[in-house]
């Protein structure tokens, strides 16, 4: 993956000690970690593994005495988690919560803000102000608008550079007095970040515990074939699903949608490479079809892609997408999906002919593009298109 989620728990040890900020709080993986924890009068647990929505599914427990530790610890991991964070429980007035974002794209830094933060402030997304971050940006102003001092906003920015942030988010933050306190964060990484760095490591990513059925099989499709396949959902109800080939150009495709601002509307992310056969093209596309099927986006986007093969059988591979579309096609046009190609490579001329044919067949068409379309430039046909939709 281009991106992942840090741990909370590394993520505020980073922010709060690049802030000043005294930080309590506990990792716990097991039963036997509660006894490292120091005596408080109450406690807020919570599961530490990239899920979001915690407070809304029930995965996150408040009030939690001293003697109830172990029973919410328990509980927790008993809903197949593995990793929690323990800390001690800061009352406050939620009227008083904030939101605070910084975000990384082509186009450079970008921060937003909105006084109204917490669980509930995608419903109040109009009072998110975002600011490019400019060579000559007014910090000053900002920080009468955020409460945090300018110096402490820039160390923010540094930190984020610094250790190859891709998102940062604080929802929410609380300021008693001139004291800052960080209730929620959560950071997104460049992976191959870590080899540039020393403050955070493989063992601080943290992904869902939990695989869907589509992920399993896909799974076990990849331990039984010499090819290589992977498949992570990232937005079971996502707008924009990917079937790529090769590693490389995954890569680029994934940070395009963030970088267009679209990230959470890709619903998948995956590879296959290794020149797979017909049968395994059509598995692993039938797995991804049905990840479509069952998102509930009113608007859709297959974009299946690569770079240039040099020996993956592009006819081949191709066959087997062609006859799972073809299982599919009306079920793919009643969900008002769109199919948009690029992809070359040895017999790419049989392929994107057949599978244009196809496609136009079942009015599910898009476009379909060889080499001599950049595989950026056609995902961005594929993105204005579901733009457009929404008009």
């Amino acid at each position: 993956m281009p991106r992942k989620k840090l741990s909370e728990y590394r993520a505020k040890i980073l922010v709060n000690g690049a802030l000043g900020i005294s930080y309590v709080g506990w990792t716990v993986s097991s039963l036997d970690d509660v006894d490292a924890i120091e005596g408080y009068d109450t406690y807020v647990v919570k599961v530490d593994q990239a899920v979001k929505g915690r407070f809304k599914k029930g995965l996150v427990l408040l009030d939690v005495k001293r003697g109830g530790l172990g029973t919410a610890v328990k509980a927790l991991l008993g809903k197949g988690y593995n990793s929690l964070i323990v800390e001690p429980q800061l009352d406050h007035d939620q009227k008083a919560e904030r939101y605070l974002s910084l975000l990384r794209n082509r186009a450079g830094y970008k921060i937003a803000f909105s006084a109204h933060g917490g669980v509930d402030v995608e419903s109040k997304s109009d009072a998110i102000e975002t600011f490019a971050l400019t060579d000559n940006f007014d910090w000053d102003t900002l920080a009468k608008k955020t409460g945090i001092a300018a110096d402490k906003l820039q160390t923010l920015l540094d930190v984020f550079k610094a250790n190859h942030f891709a998102f940062l988010e604080i929802n929410p933050y609380v300021l008693e007095g001139k004291s800052l306190k960080i209730l929620d964060i959560a950071i997104e990484v460049d992976d191959a970040g870590q080899y540039f760095t020393q403050l955070w490591g493989g063992d601080d990513i943290r992904t869902p515990n939990t695989l869907s059925e589509s992920e399993q099989y896909i799974r076990e499709l990849n331990d039984n074939s010499p090819a290589s396949f992977s498949l992570t959902v990232l937005n079971p109800d996502g707008a924009i699903f990917l079937l790529l080939s090769g590693g490389g150009a995954s890569i680029v495709i994934a940070d395009e949608v963030y970088n267009v601002g679209l990230g959470d509307k890709l619903a998948n992310y995956g590879e296959y490479s290794g020149n797979p056969n017909t049968d395994e093209t059509y598995t692993y596309t039938k797995q991804v079809i049905k990840l479509i099927l069952a998102s509930k986006a009113p608007q859709k986007v297959l974009f299946i892609g690569g770079a240039v093969a040099n020996f993956t059988d592009i006819a081949n591979t191709f066959a087997g997408i062609i006859r799972a579309i073809d299982e599919t096609a009306v079920d793919l046009q009643k969900h008002h999906v769109k199919v948009y190609v690029r992809r070359g490579g040895p017999n790419q001329e049989i392929g994107l002919e057949k599978i244009k044919i196809a496609l136009e067949e079942h009015a599910i068409l898009g476009g379909v593009y060889d080499p001599h379309t950049s595989i950026t430039d056609a995902l961005g046909y594929a993105l204005e298109s579901l733009k457009a939709k929404k008009k």
